[in-house]
């Protein structure tokens, strides 16, 4: 098997995508920080798909799309999947199509993503994309997350608040703000780009038709981790014996629960204790675990002969519907843990770096059926 580890980026290089600054700059000084605009961050960005694509998208079983409009002053929120003649009856503006997880379905989708990767993977969400008409919008907002928004085709007018006050409209399907006081606006381009920090108030409305490409971060609440890794181990973590008092006396009150039991208990509760490599673990398994809806199309069938030669010719990706993660030797992929050996440990990096490996021969057997247990579940597919 040929060695296949690549070195590390270090970050320093000015990027485009940036506006020419280097990852190691922006991360520093704008990450979470401030906001970023970005004059032709992708020069002649077209889009990856038209607004009927997206619309049609939006009619799949498994799209997370809504349509979002404004009428009479009032916010109307409809969840997809929907019907195509929703699309013919609605009217001239002032509403807007978002699909969440498009890099689930177009390879150029998580094309796109990669060229994002100066940000760990484990911290990204998904690209969402969203069309609208002269006016559309979902109003004025704040998210908990980073995001960074990438202008498509037609232009959409971008309005920032450095305010506080993040008091948000009662009874309304969406977060919308009651008030919003514009400090900075911009028109932005096709191949324009603006990076925004968790809840920076903003507002985004369509000059004409516009679609808009959205790459947003995870960024779960501390009560969402706690309530996961406090499952995680209680599925991993057995308690011997039974709760026991030989010693027993008798207590002025039998209500109450005496120091002695307290003391017995919290001896049987000691294994209940936690390192940081088990949190690494509850992270990599929660992190890589697919949404609810996804689901993974599987192929037909392949011997383990055809597979290993078929491995020497084509390379191999991850679905784009997976998720790999790393720490240390363990592997996570789709909220499933794998040991890796220091025999295939740079092979597996680079698939999960990468989401992919290239052409090669490879011997070792248990890779070999790992591999092709990963294709049969369609985890991984051939290029």
């Amino acid at each position: 098997m040929k060695k296949t580890d690549k070195t590390p980026q270090t970050g320093e290089q000015p990027l485009a995508l940036l506006g020419g600054i280097s990852a190691e700059i922006f991360l520093a000084e704008y990450w979470q920080k401030k906001p970023l605009l970005i004059r032709g961050a992708i020069p002649d960005f077209a889009g990856l798909l038209s607004p009927d694509e997206l619309a049609g998208l939006a009619c799949e079983e498994d799209a997370q799309a809504r349509l979002v409009s404004q009428v009479k002053g009032q916010w109307r929120l409809r969840q997809g999947p929907f019907a195509e003649e929703v699309f013919a009856k609605l009217p001239q503006k002032n509403w807007t199509l978002l699909v969440q997880g498009v890099n689930h379905h177009l390879p150029s989708a998580m094309a796109l993503l990669q060229q994002f990767s100066f940000v760990p993977h484990a911290r990204l969400d998904d690209l969402m994309v969203s069309y609208a008409p002269s006016g559309g919008g979902v109003g004025p907002h704040f998210d908990s997350y980073d995001v960074f928004l990438l202008q498509g085709q037609g232009s959409r007018l971008w309005r920032i608040s450095e305010q506080r006050d993040l008091a948000i409209v009662d009874g309304a399907p969406l977060r919308i703000l009651q008030h919003f006081d514009t400090a900075q606006e911009w028109v932005l381009d096709a191949g324009d780009m603006l990076y925004l920090p968790p809840h920076l108030a903003h507002w985004g409305i369509a000059v004409g038709d516009c679609m808009t490409y959205s790459i947003g971060f995870r960024a779960p609440s501390a009560q969402e981790l706690g309530s996961e890794f406090l499952a995680y181990l209680q599925e991993r973590c057995a308690l011997d014996g039974m709760y026991a008092d030989p010693d027993l006396t008798m207590q002025a009150h039998p209500a109450e629960i005496s120091t002695g039991m307290l003391n017995r208990v919290a001896r049987m509760l000691e294994p209940l204790r936690w390192q940081q490599e088990d949190i690494a673990h509850f992270l990599g398994c929660y992190l890589s675990e697919p949404k609810p809806h996804v689901v993974f199309d599987t192929p037909a069938g392949m011997r383990p002969a055809t597979f290993a030669k078929k491995l020497q010719t084509h390379a191999l990706a991850l679905s784009l519907k997976t998720q790999m993660l790393f720490f240390r030797d363990a592997l996570f992929i789709n909220g499933e843990e794998v040991g890796m050996a220091e025999s295939v440990r740079a092979l597996l990096i680079e698939l999960a770096d990468r989401r992919l490996i290239e052409p090669q021969e490879v011997t070792d057997p248990d890779l070999l059926s790992l591999l092709q247990d990963w294709y049969q579940a369609g985890y991984v597919e051939f290029l």
